[in-house]
């Protein structure tokens, strides 16, 4: 069994110090609670948003120094961490040029940083401000004291093909931070339903589950549902389906117990990454 805090975090706009020291507070709590895993959502130092002053750029040059101190958190909880996604101001040392990157970190029990991942599938308006990460390069599996890993970010979860890059070099476990809001659906898509994003998260953490014999880890932003807050932090694995949730929208945390052994199970039914490991899979993104 792994059991994995989901921490449903609301950051305060700009307020990076305050938010560092209340997502650590939860850290130690799920610590102290038995978690082998905690995660937290995409921007939860900065809650760097399109809608915000981007004068918070410059402060996002002291990333490293948040990075090692939930390293050494993670060493003395003896804790596995996610902390969501940091936001990275980057000087490339080959161009001088500036590089603001979103960035997600695994963090294994020790203190080692295990995986690292640029996210590549921005969502719209964020590409205004932020970098899309290397292009040059695949979706990376990394070892961990968990299994097999892969990271994504929010909007990546849209694309099935991300998953299966990863499940494909065996990834057992696929950890996705996020800040996705009931306004991203747009006036559009709110009138058809104002609940359309959760019901789109729900479906495609799912989905990703099943259909890559996995264990998804999804973990959003809290807040006022009136200010378009989603929640459904969520971990889903095949067969059962979603396995446990944060409940409501609001700040929050909730401890989800997996069995992974059902991946395996799963796989003996589906034969998923059988299929994939085939030579004469037939379609063109293997490669």
């Amino acid at each position: 069994m792994v059991k994995i805090a989901l921490i449903q975090f609301h950051p305060e706009p700009h307020d990076i110090d305050n938010n560092h020291a209340r997502a650590k507070a939860y850290i130690r709590e799920a610590s102290n609670a038995g978690a082998d895993l905690a995660v937290l959502p995409e921007f939860h130092l900065a809650d760097f948003h399109p809608s915000h002053d981007r004068s918070i750029r410059q402060r996002c040059a002291n990333y490293a120094t948040h990075l090692s101190s939930y390293a050494a958190l993670a060493k003395e909880c003896a804790i596995n961490i996610v902390p969501g996604s940091i936001a990275e101001l980057r000087t490339d040392p080959v161009t001088g040029q500036e590089r603001f990157l979103n960035v997600a970190y695994f963090i294994d029990s020790t203190g080692e940083v295990r995986g690292r991942y640029e996210k590549k599938n921005l969502w719209i308006p964020e590409r205004e401000f932020i970098d899309r990460g290397a292009t040059d390069s695949g979706h990376v599996a990394f070892d961990t004291p968990l299994g097999k890993v892969g990271l994504l970010i929010c909007w990546d979860l849209a694309f099935p093909e991300a998953f299966r890059e990863l499940v494909m070099q065996g990834a057992q476990m696929v950890i996705v931070p996020a800040y996705w809001k009931l306004d991203d659906a747009g006036d559009v898509g709110k009138r058809r339903n104002p609940e359309s994003e959760r019901v789109f998260v729900d479906a495609a953490v799912v989905s990703r589950a099943f259909e890559n014999t996995a264990a998804v880890v999804f973990c959003n932003v809290g807040g006022k549902e009136e200010e378009g807050y989603a929640g459904a932090s969520q971990v889903a694995v095949p067969f059962v389906g979603c396995a446990g949730r944060v409940e409501g929208c609001a700040e929050g945390m909730s401890m989800v117990e997996v069995d992974m052994g059902v991946l395996g199970e799963a796989e003996g039914v589906y034969k998923v990454r059988q299929d994939l490991a085939r030579e004469d899979w037939h379609y063109g993104y293997r490669r």
